[in-house]
Formats: structure tokens, C-alpha cells, sequence
């Protein structure tokens, strides 16, 4: 059985994130085959249109009304969506209109994106209701992820239930923030799809490789590209245009960020703000409705005037926005939310803890909404409290986190698969002692940097989602166990587990004892490869399984086929060949360093200084090779 359904033993339905609060109520309810969907009119046409596909995708049939209701139709299921505090009669009568003892006081509770899901049979008409109350049309929206995975379960015989829910973060979600060949638009748009899913809200786009955040910060976007260039990442006007709008429809906040550089510290270039403004309202014509600055990995100031100056730039480019966008009687449309800001010093660890006060007290006296960030003491620290309290005392105000995880941007070669604390062990970088703490204060934003593999970093954000939304409730195991499925689908699911510990380098856990084994034999005389051949030929099946997701009609599959290919097809050869060995059958010496099979594109740097490179993946290079190399040099005999 999988961990998750253990651990939800006692809650009528397994959902993730976790929630925090399942009420289990007598009875079951099932779906008649049309839905009517009542929205109230806080309710955006995001959130009416997601519950469409959310019913559409199981079967159901939506029909839809905006206002106000008396009574439940009968021969029809219901679905109302509503905010709390509207004095609308869904806020006034949710509790008639259920049939269920509705508490509202979740949303007193100092937490985010707070909402009420409730299943249940009104016993008049005998109609199946569900109603979503949510503190706005974004947390109802959340409310929607968690019926579409109940809804998973089946459409008839659904345990009555009511889910008091919200998130411990405020901001969710990722920042393309790593040096290599920038996501695809199709990739992008595909991870705001799966962070609808599963609560996320916050994408900022920072690709140190794209030369329209960096080299060319104050130009637009081209209009034409060439192959060459999009194959590396590189994004017309169109395809931002096309960007911005899933963003919006997957209540995604596309936060895209400019890198000035020095430019932003530079007293000389009073000009800057006007470029930065210029780009920007270019931006905005593309559907861009909020922005991020970097000033990061171009030295710390140590000079009092130029942190001032930076805190000023800041203050000022926030002001302008307000002005631009912002004032009484804009657009909501229109409206541009609060900067996202990454500082020069965004690890505290690297100077001084006096120099380091200096620095963000500097920044203290910018506007409390901005938001600033930091990597912690470190470039690849985990979130933790320590930090959070400490920089937090000098800002005065609660931290944005970029967390550089899973990213393998120092680490090409490598996958970063596994659930959340062996990744902590793979990557190097990080300290594998560290723990998840179970009760994350001071972090209003929570994004990780992920791997140059967008499709294949979901199973770490699908944790990051778990946790960010639950701290208390986080289990990396069992959070993985559900990641793979709705990563990768149910019925690829057991292969991939099978596989993913050997994507890793580091393939000890998935062989280790086997290979140890077989090698005492060898040295008693008595050689036994059976274990061994029998492990090898359940990966060789298990990689048949996933090859075959490049051919799938679901474009999530194709595209998490490019992103594994390398490492997939260079591990189905070592397999191959190693099977080949112990049948004594004759194996292909393959070349695995030089075959283009196995290799793939990286970018290096940012600004001027980019190079594209070509490296060859590394799967379950700590064993399975050593062994193949090992089989190479020995009969057949001695087998």
C-alpha cells in the first residue's frame, strides 16, 4: 500500500497539498451527470472557468449562473462558489443552503488563501451540493484543487466532508532563476497548468541565460526569432503575450524581473529608472502585471552612499509603478502588485554579521510591501527560522526565500529526483544534515530554483507545494509517493519509483546491496549474478515504460520525455549491456561518454559572458558504470 494512503488512514480523502482540517460527515453523495455552477459576482471568470474543466475532466457536465439563488434545483448536483464576507446569500446562508454546520472563524486566523470546501446531500431534494467559500476568487480557486482530487476518487458513493483549509506561505510556487538554457514556453505554460493543481501562485521569471533580463535589460522583446535561438531559449513578444495569459487563467502571478546590474547602484546613470520604467510598460503590453529587480552575483556594496542610493532607486522605481499603474479609479486589470526584489547580498554568510546588518537596515526604509529576498546564510541554504529571524530583525519586515533547490545549475549532469531529504543528500551543495522545520516563521514567499529540467523538477516543487501550504503536516516520503503519479501518471508510476533512483549519480540505495553481494560471490568461488541479472532486467522493462511517454498524445509526457532522454537512454544501455554479460550473450562496448544519445545543451553565464556547452548525462554513476567497467575486464567465466 502507498505511504500517503496510510498516513490518510483516518481523513476521508487523500489530497495534496495536505489540508489542514478534514470533517468527516455521515452519509455519501453522487454526482447527477449535469452540474450547475452558482457563482457569486466576486468570482472571476479564472476561477468559474477552472471549475468547468475541473467537472468536465470527470465526466460532469457544467452549466453555469452568476448571483444569487433561493433554492437548490433539483435532478441537477450543484456547485457554489462564493466569498466570505460578501453579504451575498451564499456568505449569509451557507449554512441553509448545505445543510451543513458551517465554522467560519478560519477565516480570523492570520493564514492565506483560507477557504471552505463542503460536500454534502441536501435532504430536501435529495441533490448532491458542494460549496466553496474562500476569503476571494484565489482561494476559492485553491478550494478547486481539492475537489478535482476528490473527484478523482470516483463521481458517486464520495464521503460527505467538510475541509477547513489554507496555507502557511503566502507565496508558492518557482523562480527560473537558474544559469542554463531558459524553460521553453511550452514547458512554462505546462508548470503553470500542474502549480493550478496544486495550489501554487507565484512564478518569477529571472533566466540569468536570457539576454532580454540581462545583456539587453532595457530592449524589448524581439518580435522574430530564429530555430537557433529558440532552441536556447530565447522568447518573441508573441510567445510572452501567450506566457502571460495561462499564467492568468492558472491564477499564476508571472512575476517577469529585470537585472540592471551595476546599472541600479550607479550614481552616474540617473537615467535608469527611466529605462527600467520603459521595459517594464513594454512588459505590461505583453500581460505582465508584476515586476522583479536583480542586482544579485554583481558584488556587495560596502559603501554606505551605494546601499542608500539602491534603497532610493528602489523606493523611487515602486513609486513609479503606483503612479503608472496603481491610482484611485485604475483598471483592477491594469493594476501592477508590489516589486519583487533580490539584493546584492542575498546570502547573509558572505560578509560580516555587522556588514551584513549595514546592508539590510539600508533597506529598511523602503517601502513594507516590496518584497526582498534572500538565499539565507548561504547560496543553497534550506529555509529555516534562524535566518529568517535574524535578517528579518535588521528589514523589519518578513523575507521572500529563493531557494536554491533542486537546482542542478552547478550540477548539470546530475537529477535531482528523489524525494526531499535524499535530494539533500545528492546535491552537494547543500547541507544534508539539514531538516524541514515543522513550523516555517517570518517567510512570506517561498520559490525554488529548480533544475534545467522544468518537467522532471515538478516531483520536488510537488513537495515544496506540500510543505509551503502545511509545514506541520510535511513527510518527504510520503509526499513523493503521491509527486510520482501526478507527475508522471498512475500507470507509469511504478516504473518511474523503480527508475528514480537510478537517474541519481549517486545509485547506492537502488543497487548498492545487490552489486555487494554479488561481488562476494565472486570472490568465495561460488559466483551468483541471479539477484543481480533479475534488478537489471526490471530497470531495462522499466525504462521501456517511460520511453514510451515520447509518443504520448499529453504533451506533459512528451515534454518530461525530452527533459529525462539522456539520462534515460544512457541508463536502458548500461542495463543492457550488464544483462548482456550474465547471458553470455554478445554486448555492445558502447562509447558512454561521447554518444550523442546521451548528451545534451547547457548554457553558461549571463549579460556578455554566455557560452553554450554540450555534456553528457550521468545516471547511476556511483555503481552501475564502476560494475560495467568491472564486467568488461573479467571473462565470461568468471561470472
Amino acid at each position: 500500500m502507498c505511504f500517503a494512503l496510510v498516513a490518510m488512514a483516518n481523513e476521508p480523502y487523500t489530497i495534496y497539498p495536505v489540508p489542514q482540517r478534514q470533517v468527516p460527515l455521515s452519509g455519501t453523495a453522487s454526482f447527477c451527470k449535469d452540474v450547475n455552477i452558482i457563482a457569486e459576482p466576486a468570482i472571476d471568470e479564472a476561477t468559474v472557468n477552472r471549475a468547468k474543466q475541473v467537472l468536465e475532466e470527470h465526466g460532469l457536465t457544467p452549466w453555469t449562473r452568476i448571483g444569487g439563488t433561493n433554492h437548490i434545483p433539483d435532478r441537477m448536483s450543484v456547485l457554489i462558489l462564493g466569498v466570505n464576507g460578501s453579504n451575498t446569500v451564499f456568505d449569509k446562508h451557507l449554512t441553509d443552503l448545505t445543510g451543513v454546520k458551517i465554522d467560519k472563524s478560519i477565516f480570523d486566523l492570520p493564514k492565506y488563501d483560507r477557504h471552505i470546501l463542503s460536500l454534502s446531500v441536501d435532504e430536501e431534494y435529495g441533490t448532491t451540493v458542494v460549496a466553496i467559500l474562500g476569503e476571494n476568487t484565489d482561494a476559492v480557486f485553491c478550494g478547486l484543487a481539492s475537489l478535482e482530487q476528490m473527484l478523482d476518487q470516483g463521481t458517486t458513493n464520495l464521503p460527505c466532508v467538510t475541509i477547513y483549509d489554507y496555507a502557511d506561505v503566502k507565496n508558492r510556487g518557482i523562480i527560473e532563476g537558474y544559469y542554463g538554457v531558459p524553460y521553453s514556453a511550452e514547458v512554462t505554460k505546462d508548470l503553470f497548468r500542474f502549480m493550478a493543481r496544486y495550489k501554487m501562485n507565484t512564478y518569477m521569471y529571472g533566466a540569468k541565460s536570457d539576454p532580454y533580463h540581462s545583456r539587453y535589460w532595457g530592449d524589448p522583446y524581439p518580435t522574430v526569432i530564429t530555430p537557433d535561438q529558440q532552441r536556447i531559449g530565447y522568447l518573441t513578444q508573441d510567445m510572452m503575450r501567450d506566457i502571460t495569459k495561462v499564467a492568468q487563467e492558472s491564477k499564476v502571478n508571472f512575476i517577469w524581473a529585470i537585472h540592471p546590474g551595476n546599472a541600479f547602484a550607479n550614481a552616474e546613470d540617473p537615467q535608469v529608472l527611466d529605462k527600467i520604467m520603459t521595459k517594464f510598460e513594454s512588459m505590461h503590453q505583453l500581460g505582465v502585471r508584476q515586476f522583479g529587480v536583480f542586482v544579485d552575483d554583481v558584488g556587495v556594496p560596502s559603501d554606505p552612499a551605494i546601499m542608500r542610493l539602491c534603497a532610493d532607486n528602489l523606493t523611487a522605481l515602486q513609486q513609479r509603478i503606483d503612479d503608472k499603474w496603481n491610482k484611485k479609479g485604475a483598471s483592477a486589470t491594469d493594476t501592477v502588485k508590489p516589486l519583487h526584489y533580490v539584493p546584492q547580498l542575498y546570502a547573509h554568510g558572505w560578509v560580516s554579521q555587522e556588514r551584513a546588518r549595514e546592508f539590510y537596515e539600508s533597506l529598511s526604509s523602503t517601502p513594507s510591501k516590496i518584497n526582498i529576498y534572500i538565499t539565507g546564510r548561504d547560496v543553497w541554504s534550506v529555509p529555516n527560522n534562524g535566518d529568517l529571524a535574524l535578517v528579518g530583525c535588521w528589514l523589519g519586515r518578513d523575507l521572500s526565500w529563493w531557494w536554491n533547490y533542486p537546482c542542478n545549475d552547478q550540477d548539470p549532469t546530475k537529477l535531482f529526483v528523489m524525494d526531499t531529504y535524499s535530494n539533500f543528500r545528492d546535491e552537494t551543495h547543500i547541507n544534508n544534515l539539514t531538516s524541514i522545520e515543522k513550523k516555517l516563521m517570518g517567510a512570506n514567499t517561498i520559490i525554488i530554483n529548480p533544475m534545467q529540467q522544468g518537467e522532471l523538477s515538478k516531483i520536488a516543487l510537488f513537495s515544496v507545494a506540500d510543505y509551503t501550504w502545511n509545514n506541520s503536516a510535511f513527510n518527504s516520503r510520503w509526499s513523493w509517493e503521491a509527486a510520482i503519479p501526478a507527475v508522471v501518471g498512475k500507470d507509469r508510476a511504478e516504473a518511474f519509483k523503480k527508475l528514480a533512483p537510478y537517474l541519481r549519480y549517486y545509485d547506492n540505495d537502488a543497487i548498492g546491496y545487490t552489486i555487494d553481494n554479488y561481488y562476494k560471490s565472486v570472490k568465495s568461488g561460488k559466483a551468483n549474478h541471479k539477484s543481480l541479472l533479475n534488478e537489471l532486467r526490471g530497470v531495462n522493462e522499466a525504462c521501456k515504460v517511460i520511453k514510451a511517454m515520447k509518443n504520448s498524445s499529453n504533451e506533459s509526457d512528451r515534454l518530461l520525455y525530452n527533459d529525462v532522454r539522456p539520462w534515460l537512454l544512457k541508463l536502458e544501455t548500461m542495463a543492457a549491456e550488464a544483462i548482456a554479460h550474465f547471458e553470455s550473450n554478445d554486448e555492445t562496448l558502447v562509447d558512454y561518454d561521447n554518444n550523442p544519445d546521451f548528451q545534451f545543451e547547457t548554457l553558461n553565464g549571463m549579460g556578455e559572458d554566455i557560452s553554450l556547452k554540450v555534456l553528457t548525462a550521468e545516471p547511476a554513476n556511483k555503481l552501475l558504470m564502476p560494475l560495467l567497467e568491472w564486467l568488461r575486464k573479467h571473462s565470461k567465466n568468471n561470472q
